[in-house]
């Protein structure tokens, strides 16, 4: 008789599958990260930055490990600095740096930027952007010498994003009184929103709101579109050739 055959005892199938071990006290369990807590909980936040994936905050945070102690402490206190220090202008709302706490105010522009502060510039004349890297890229040009407004997005149905969501209600009244643009009655609004169906949209509405104040001889113009220099026709599309065509000028 085989072994197998005793009586008392049950035949074990060839392929059942051996039990498992029960996990002892105190072993990491099969799905446990193999990072420290503290390296992935950076990996998780760096993660969440906009067009970081997974494995680039792994190299983020890889590189900060290597990082000498007073790199990784300078990064740490620029981040923290510009969560405390940094605001929007009360006039235009680009970036700032607030004051340090316990300067007194003695200088009624401290709480402007510096574009708004500076002497010289055409106060009369505002550019709206969208955003503040907007306003940085067409300063950088130095074409410009007025001011500014930044209407912090675009009116954008989809996104839920409506005028009152934006600085629209301050750019009005900017325009309105000449108090709120320090003191300088405002000539001309220059719209330099992005060509894209969100920003047509906006500017479309904006020039609506500023119609009623053309007749105080405010001018309400946007900048010009076209073919960019060093480009050729064939390249171009209809609705860069379109713009070129209605904007051609004299030479």
């Amino acid at each position: 008789m085989d072994k197998t055959d005793t009586p008392g005892e049950s035949p074990v199938p060839p392929n059942k599958p051996l039990a498992r071990r029960a996990p002892q006290p105190g072993a990491p369990s099969a799905g446990a990260a193999a990072y420290p807590e503290s390296v992935t909980r950076l990996i998780d936040r760096l993660a969440r930055l906009p067009g970081i994936g997974r494995r680039s905050a792994e190299r983020l945070t890889f590189h900060i490990l290597k990082a000498t102690a007073a790199d990784a402490m300078d990064l740490s206190r620029a981040i923290a600095d510009v969560k405390e220090r940094v605001r929007h202008c009360r006039i235009c709302y680009n970036l700032m740096d607030a004051i340090a706490a316990g300067v007194e105010r003695t200088d009624p522009t401290s709480d402007t930027c510096s574009i708004c502060s500076a002497d010289g510039r055409d106060r009369g004349t505002i550019m709206v952007v969208e955003q503040p890297k907007d306003l940085i890229a067409l300063e950088h040009t130095g074409s410009y010498k007025g001011l500014f407004h930044v209407l912090m997005g675009r009116i954008s149905p989809l996104e839920g994003v409506s005028a009152a969501d934006l600085t629209i209600a301050d750019l009005l009244a900017r325009v309105d009184d000449p108090v709120r643009n320090l003191g300088t009655p405002v000539a001309e609004v220059v719209l330099a929103l992005n060509p894209t169906l969100e920003g047509d949209g906006t500017a479309l509405y904006l020039a609506q709101e500023l119609e009623g104040m053309a007749g105080r001889g405010i001018r309400v113009t946007r900048l010009a579109r076209g073919l960019p220099t060093g480009s050729q026709l064939e390249f171009a599309n209809k609705s860069v050739l379109a713009d070129a065509i209605q904007g051609r000028r004299l030479m």
